[in-house]
């Protein structure tokens, strides 16, 4: 159902952009925003990737320069059935997560290094399988392309509005400030929409994959906790790549309603509370053995064990 809903989100989408050109230019200009809109979708589909990562300052890493996390991956891509993505760390205190790529053979995922540093080997595990998860289920491309074309619809509603028609040609003044100013909150209803749905599907695979239910919600616990109080700045000057995170980077979220990009974090922890009674899970065991000598055992927590973020005495293998 999830997948049909996408879909027909989309189909809405691209048929907003139809509608926002016939108010703006009549038949012309509907036949014009179609254009535009399949021509934003092409580039989307082929920079996607690139155009994220370059948003957030992301840094390839590799076996040499990030071992325990490249591992990590290519273990976790196995476990999925997945080609193994490109891995990139966001030199960021938030922490934060995404996944990017027109489809898994041309996909990466990216951890901000206050991700490493606050949560543990188990949690990471469960945020990056959850990453995963999104580019198995083609979810990257999906959100990305919506992105863009709620932005691009946004940017043709201002457009239209100061260089419509002239004379007879020019629609009504009443029509098209409508057009501009409700054209960019139904696009950004229906990408929040499209976020949203997709949220709940991947937490549920990331747990299946990683075999963790728990350490995913104790996972999501902890980067909402750090979101409220660490800003991203780039995250907030581009906030139509907020839907690409695990949890929205943006300042004053949190609650789920119509203008969310994200379900309530409480809400996907209870799933995932359910989905761990269903599958047998229990706090201890996991997808790691955990020793002495990892690199997250005791990373970012305080005796007590709740997060103490970046401040910790111990750093993290990448910085």
């Amino acid at each position: 159902m999830n997948t049909v809903k996408t879909g027909m989100l989309l189909a809405g989408l691209m048929a907003l952009f139809g509608v926002v050109g016939y108010f703006l230019g009549g038949g012309t200009g509907m036949i014009i925003a179609l254009g535009f809109g399949l021509a934003t979708n092409l580039f989307a589909y082929w920079n996607s990737d690139r155009l994220a990562l370059a948003a957030h300052h992301a840094v390839e890493v590799d076996e040499r320069t990030a071992p325990e996390l490249v591992a990590m991956v290519r273990d976790l891509s196995q476990r999925a059935g997945l080609p193994m993505p490109r891995v990139y760390l966001i030199d960021n205190p938030q922490p934060n997560a995404f996944a990017t790529g027109r489809n898994p053979e041309n996909a990466a995922v990216a951890a901000t290094t206050g991700l490493l540093h606050m949560l543990s080997r188990d949690e990471i595990a469960g945020v990056m399988a959850h990453e995963l998860a999104h580019i198995k289920n083609r979810d990257t491309l999906i959100m990305t392309v919506s992105a863009t074309v709620a932005g691009a619809i946004a940017t043709l509603a201002q457009f239209g509005f100061l260089f419509g028609g002239r004379g007879d040609e020019r629609p009504n003044p009443i029509v098209m400030l409508a057009t501009a100013l409700l054209a960019p909150i139904a696009a950004m209803i229906i990408q929040m929409a499209i976020s949203r749905s997709r949220e709940y599907d991947a937490d549920r695979m990331g747990a299946a994959i990683s075999g963790q239910p728990l350490a995913l919600a104790s996972a999501l616990a902890r980067i909402a906790g750090g979101v409220a109080h660490i800003p991203n700045p780039d995250a907030e000057r581009r906030p139509a790549t907020a839907s690409l995170f695990i949890i929205n980077p943006l300042s004053g979220q949190g609650v789920d309603n119509l203008f969310s990009t994200h379900p309530a974090t409480e809400n996907r922890i209870a799933a995932l509370h359910a989905l761990a009674q269903e599958m047998g899970s229990t706090p201890q065991g996991g997808f790691f053995t955990q020793s002495s000598a990892s690199p997250w055992g005791s990373l970012g927590r305080s005796s007590g064990g709740s997060v103490s973020g970046s401040t910790g005495t111990r750093r993290g293998p990448w910085g």
